[in-house]
């Protein structure tokens, strides 16, 4: 693809006209669509300081506390700033313990969106999948996905399942322009249900955004595609909608024919081809705590809610408070505003276009709420089995205290039982998640220069070694060293 071709297209993934007041047609960067009110102090550290934390953690940044962070980019799951709207709803909190006034407001808000008949509060994503996955699997059983998360993975295989990823081919392509880059292959998915059998399959499920493969979206046509081949299967089809409203964004502003339909609009529609799904409300819900399953289906809903019952509480709390269901409630209606939406995805893509000049290796497009450096090309010298993700996230967090996550070998690789051989995934991936509502462009700035100085001497940079790791979900508790050469 020439420049000039990769600018223009470029600006066509970067923007998008959008009917709401605000929001100008073409901006490329919109500014943020809110004041400040509150502030909160953060610390910077010395090199030493972060040298002395870092061997303290075993070079696993999980294990190093916040307050000794500058920028954290870890995750934006429950890392969002909450509104005014959203803290004078905490205040208006019912703590009654069944038929909370806030539990109804949940189910109700929940249903406008999402339109599933069910609405089972959960105290975050993870139990949600617990709850499903308990309850349909056993041994044998399988499911496809474009790409599982580690927690959607970890909880279908601890419950006896096999997770099949099987997103398009381009995806494994850190370099390739696509708009849609996290869609399922559907040949794929056909060929894997006449392999296996629809009756091995309990459900399929698509994540959008697409979190492993670069927080990069599902088209709607891609959506529609999977519901009418799962359906037509007798197979449910359920969607993991941590991030529903990015996804939307980018259907509005990338596929034909929803340029001039709301975000609700489109909402609406994606769900209306499932049957169910899962959430974690901390990302798109905007909130700090708090997750829910929504589905159709009679009968399981009766088994999810027993099981709720066990593990969570009673089904109009879910493990959660009353006022942290308003929070969602409110979070959820927010995070449908199209001024916001614009600041949200820009700010991402800003950052890339920042690295994109120096020439910086990252996964491209640049997705909704993060962005992915490629770290096999970032540290070529660096073999999988050093861990070249570690090795950056080391260096970023010891070079300007700013901590991002790996998504790569240490998160993904998997031996096999039988013959002892790692299988490595496609892409070794540093997360640059950024938190929403929370960062400045300016501190977004600090985070692009520093990762341009990291780059500029890259050759330094070493691979590391485990010195512990758990049977399941390692890279939360793991411990390294750096290779001795």
């Amino acid at each position: 693809m020439s420049g000039v071709a990769f600018a223009k297209l470029k600006l066509y993934l970067s923007t998008g006209k959008s009917k709401s007041e605000g929001v100008e047609p073409g901006m490329k960067y919109p500014p943020e669509p809110f004041k400040i009110k509150v502030v909160e102090h953060i610390s910077r550290t010395t090199r030493e300081e972060r040298e002395a934390e870092m061997m303290k953690a075993g070079y696993n940044v999980f294990n190093i506390p916040a307050e000794k962070i500058y920028i954290d980019l870890l995750t934006d799951s429950g890392t969002s700033a909450m509104s005014d709207n959203q803290w004078a709803g905490m205040m208006l909190g019912d703590e009654s313990y069944a038929g909370s006034r806030n539990y109804y407001h949940f189910e109700r808000t929940i249903r406008d969106i999402f339109g599933f008949k069910h609405v089972i509060p959960t105290h975050q994503g993870r139990v949600a999948e617990n709850l499903l996955f308990s309850t349909i699997l056993h041994k044998g059983l399988v499911v496809p996905n474009n790409s599982h998360f580690d927690t959607t993975r970890a909880n279908v295989e601890y419950n006896g399942g096999v997770a099949i990823d099987l997103v398009n081919e381009a995806a494994k392509d850190p370099n390739k322009i696509l708009p849609f880059k996290g869609n399922i292959d559907l040949t794929k998915l056909a060929a894997l249900i006449e392999k296996v059998g629809a009756e091995k399959i309990p459900l399929g499920m698509l994540t959008i955004t697409n979190n492993s493969g670069g927080g990069q979206p599902v088209s709607m046509a891609n959506i529609r595609g999977t519901s009418e081949l799962l359906h037509r299967h007798g197979i449910p089809f359920f969607l993991d909608a941590c991030r529903f409203a990015e996804n939307a964004w980018f259907i509005k502003t990338r596929e034909t024919g929803y340029a001039d339909k709301s975000i609700l609009e489109i909402a609406n529609e994606m769900f209306s081809y499932a049957d169910g799904c899962t959430m974690s409300a901390k990302k798109d819900g905007l909130v700090n705590m708090g997750g829910f399953i929504a589905l159709n289906d009679d009968a399981l809903a009766q088994k999810l809610t027993n099981r709720l019952i066990l593990i969570e509480g009673f089904p109009t709390y879910g493990g959660l408070a009353g006022r942290d269901l308003e929070a969602i409630a409110r979070g959820l209606v927010e995070v449908l505003d199209e001024n916001y939406l614009a600041y949200r995805i820009s700010q991402v893509a800003r950052l890339g276009d920042r690295l994109e000049e120096a020439g910086v290796p990252f996964l491209k497009p640049t997705g909704g709420h993060a962005v992915y450096l490629d770290a096999k090309s970032f540290l070529p010298h660096i073999p999988q089995n050093q861990f070249p993700g570690i090795a950056l996230i080391v260096e970023l967090y010891l070079h300007a205290g700013i901590r991002a996550v790996e998504i790569g070998s240490l998160m993904f690789a998997q031996k096999d039982a039988e013959t002892g051989v790692v299988r490595y995934p496609d892409l070794e991936l540093v997360r640059l998640a950024i938190p929403r509502r929370v960062y400045t462009n300016s501190q977004m700035e600090y985070v692009g220069e520093n990762i341009i100085e990291i780059f500029e001497a890259r050759e330094n940079l070493k691979g590391f070694e485990l010195t512990y790791e758990a049977p399941v979900l390692r890279h939360f508790t793991a411990r390294m060293k750096p290779v001795m050469v």
